[in-house]
């Protein structure tokens, strides 16, 4: 066994062979796998091995992709061939419009990515799959590269090539310690020795916290308990001619795809049960948990009646083995958050349909810093400090209940809700506050007219309508006040924090005490890492001279870590999260500067505090720090209250607003208005496959400093020019907003993609961001906007349609 090698990946099955496999792909021939055990001893040999192009995301759509290319040049593999049947098809049953325009809109999303799917009606469904009934049926949604895969053989043929490649997998070596040295490598300690590395990765299946203790690490992912059965042959199969595309029943919970000439059939019953939350034996492997028929007979029930032929046919075997979940159902493929050189590729719940995507991306980020995708969508890092087992044990029911429900826009299922509260969270509930959920934190969606107020869930326009536009009219002519919770909040300290701050900023960076400026943060590749507010704090009896870097609630983890990263050991720079001790009251409108007046002593006059200006004062008598920014448009403040004082705050401003017709407003509200102003959204549509020019931020480079984190890498991306650019369009339609991952169309072939949409009430205009083709960019340009199944006309148009001086803001 080596002593030393540069990656070290803990898990045989399909996650860790995967990864080994890529990493050989992408160059790298000095790694090795440990497996506690055998190979796909853990939740890889009893999987369905369901592998479908299917994907809630384009990103998801692209890793699957990968995988049925490469699974089909396995199979074709003439030293070790894989068996996999690839083109059965496969459907996905509707019963209601809203599923049916969900599907039409994932059509829409997937040609972006060269994925073909149909949207069908019920009787066509029952000609391509000839046993089932189209009772209280609407439809599906088709997808022609569904099949199934051999998960033995797959994994074994990945450990094969990555062999050949001159990378070494270690059998019935079990890890019984990790030990991260001075300098960031990593020691793997096994039954059979030490194996000193560069990288170690996690892919440790439904082990995976006891991996990750090793690291000091909880990863929110928890098991379920999973069954389906493998009935007798069905004569109707013999005959068919064809083989039976795979089935997902949203109405009865159960999937199905052949299996010889019988049926697999399996089940997400109501009655479902975690798995291995009180520890796991070290014994299982290999091995199964006992069946419980009983607990999925209402489901079973409900297959009988789409699929009559199982009511007349055997079982041979059932299976019951554990599969993991996430909070959000997505893994967990990147780096782990707030360690170095260690990563993760877990809770792979549909690990073999999609596990060879999943390596392919962490293989990227891993020898090259970033994959060709965004991977935001699989990050660990999207979960911060509320992401606990017991909280993920609770959205893995959930989610298993609805596995194949998928969410609609603005819905928020009720499991783990209030994860992150402030004071007012009680408050504001009082007042009539729907709440959307941002990080785990309970934040503001809008003020409901009345308690009975519950809005239809669709991908149209719903009766929350009147009501945003009603709270976006009130901040443009009166005063508004709105809670944003979560805010990440760096504290940076130390003499060479402006330096430091230089070097990490494309842009200027603002070094004035009192000043405030915005800044982005590239890769090494060029693109966009992060957008940051920077707020200059001179001494006070509050702290030293600082400054406080501020960025989206999601990206809590993620900055911490770039930003800890590159820190240098000879600098004078400290790090300090505030995120949680601290939220922001927005006071936005043409009477704010009178509400703070109010209730805040001071000058606030645009001459003694002008826009971009930071100042620490009281609001009533509650500690503060106001800032002089605008993401609505209108003039804007943020006061940044510690929550020991946040209510007393809130106390204050209300009272001093009742003069001058204060209302409260939600996150809805704040997306209209950001649209209409052209402000972007990290992770929508900040990403990290477009640099700042084509994202339109050009204003905010500049290439004459010294250097810069991806100063390089951007002059290269100038030099070969843009593959794409974001643009602001007009939609011709009153009746839906555009949705992210929609295809923007021009002579029948895709030109672009949604990034945001929203209805921008002051401006009447239903508005959305878009990366196109440059040759479609120009203002005046018009496109076609394939919008749940329909063509609408989508115009460019000039970016900031209200008030694009910016005279408000500045008022």
């Amino acid at each position: 066994m080596k002593t030393r090698t540069k990656v070290v990946v803990i898990g045989g099955g399909i996650a860790g062979c995967s990864t080994l496999y890529h990493l050989t792909q992408e160059g790298w021939s000095d790694v090795v796998l440990v497996e506690r055990d055998e190979l796909t001893s853990g939740t890889t040999w009893h999987s369905a091995a369901q592998v479908t192009n299917f994907g809630l995301t384009q990103t998801m759509v692209g890793l699957k992709s990968h995988s049925i290319a490469l699974y089909k040049k396995l199979r074709d593999d003439p030293d070790y061939p894989v068996g996999y049947h690839h083109g059965d098809g496969g459907i996905r049953l509707a019963n209601t419009e809203e599923q049916m325009q969900g599907y039409r809109h994932f059509a829409s999303m997937a040609r972006g990515m060269g994925v073909e799917y149909e949207v069908i009606d019920a009787e066509e469904c029952a000609r391509r799959h000839p046993l089932i009934s189209t009772e209280k049926l609407l439809g599906g949604l088709w997808d022609g590269e569904d099949g199934d895969i051999d998960p033995a053989q797959l994994c074994q043929a990945l450990a094969f090539h990555a062999r050949k490649a001159g990378a070494e997998v270690y059998r019935n070596t079990p890890v019984t310690a990790l030990t991260q040295q001075r300098d960031d490598t990593w020691t793997v300690h096994t039954e059979h020795g030490d194996i000193d590395c560069d990288i170690v990765v996690n892919a440790g299946g439904y082990r995976v916290n006891e991996i990750g203790r090793m690291m000091g690490v909880e990863h929110p992912v928890a098991s379920m308990e999973h069954q389906y059965f493998i009935t007798e042959d069905i004569p109707a199969i013999a005959e068919a001619g064809h083989r039976m595309p795979l089935l997902r029943c949203p109405i009865s919970d159960y999937y199905s795809r052949q299996e010889k000439d019988g049926l697999l059939v399996g089940f997400y019953e109501q009655d479902c049960k975690t798995w291995g939350m009180d520890g796991i034996s070290p014994s299982f492997s290999n091995d199964l948990c006992p069946d419980d028929l009983d607990r999925v007979m209402d489901v079973l029930e409900g297959a009988f009646k789409r699929m009559p032929a199982l009511a007349e046919v055997g079982i041979k075997r059932i299976v019951n083995g554990p599969i993991t979940y996430t909070i959000d159902g997505a893994p967990l493929v990147g780096p782990i958050p707030g360690k170095r050189n260690a990563y993760c590729i877990i809770g792979l719940r549909a690990g073999l349909g999609e596990g060879g995507g999943h390596g392919w991306l962490l293989a990227q980020q891993i020898v090259h810093g970033e994959a060709c995708y965004d991977t935001w969508v699989i990050d660990p890092r999207r979960f911060t400090g509320h992401a606990t087992v017991e909280l993920t044990a609770l959205k893995a029911i959930e989610d298993y209940q609805n596995e194949f429900r998928f969410h609609l826009p603005h819905e928020h299922r009720p499991a783990g809700r209030n994860a992150k509260t402030t004071p007012l969270t009680p408050v504001l509930a009082a007042e009539g506050a729907e709440f959307t959920v941002v990080n785990g934190w309970e934040r503001v969606d809008y003020i409901k007219p009345s308690p009975a107020f519950h809005p239809s869930l669709s991908f149209n326009f719903d009766e929350t309508f009147d009501v945003i536009a009603a709270e976006v009219a009130n901040v443009a002519t009166n005063v508004g006040l709105a809670e944003v919770n979560g805010f990440n909040r760096i504290e940076i300290t130390g003499k060479d924090r402006h330096a430091f701050l230089d070097r990490m900023i494309c842009g200027n960076v603002t070094k004035r005490d009192g000043r405030v400026g915005l800044g982005y943060l590239l890769n090494e590749h060029g693109c966009i890492k992060g957008e940051a507010t920077v707020a200059n704090l001179s001494a006070s009896e509050r702290g030293p001279d600082r400054v406080w870097y501020g960025s989206a609630a999601a990206s809590e983890y993620h900055d911490m870590d770039w930003l800890t990263l590159h820190l240098r050991q000879d600098e004078d720079v400290q790090l300090r999260s505030l995120t949680n001790d601290h939220t922001i009251l927005v006071l936005a409108g043409p009477k704010a500067r009178a509400v703070l007046s109010d209730c805040a002593r001071g000058n606030w006059s645009s001459d003694a505090f002008p826009w971009l200006s930071v100042r620490e004062c009281c609001i009533g008598f509650a500690p503060a720090v106001v800032m002089g920014v605008s993401f609505s448009g209108e003039l804007a403040y943020e006061m940044h209250v510690p929550n020991a004082s946040l209510y007393a705050a809130y106390l204050a401003l209300r009272e001093a607003g009742r003069a001058h017709g204060l209302e409260l407003f939600g996150a809805r509200a704040i997306e209209s208005m950001r649209m209409e102003k052209g402000f972007l959204h990290w992770k929508a549509d900040l990403i990290t496959e477009f640099d700042p020019f084509e994202t339109g931020l050009s204003r905010f480079v500049k290439l004459e400093k010294h250097d810069f984190v991806g100063k390089k890498a951007l002059l290269e991306r100038q030099s070969a020019g843009p593959k794409r650019k974001l643009v602001t369009l007009k939609i011709d339609t009153t009746q839906a907003p555009a949705h992210p991952g929609s295809s923007l169309m021009q002579d029948n072939a895709v030109v672009g993609t949604i990034t945001s949409g929203e209805y921008g009430h002051r401006v009447g205009m239903n508005l959305a961001y878009a990366f196109v083709k440059p040759d479609c960019a120009t203002s005046g340009s018009t496109l076609l906007l394939d919008l749940c199944g329909e063509d609408i006309a989508a115009h460019v148009i000039d970016n900031s349609p209200y008030d694009p001086n910016f005279e408000r803001m500045r008022s």
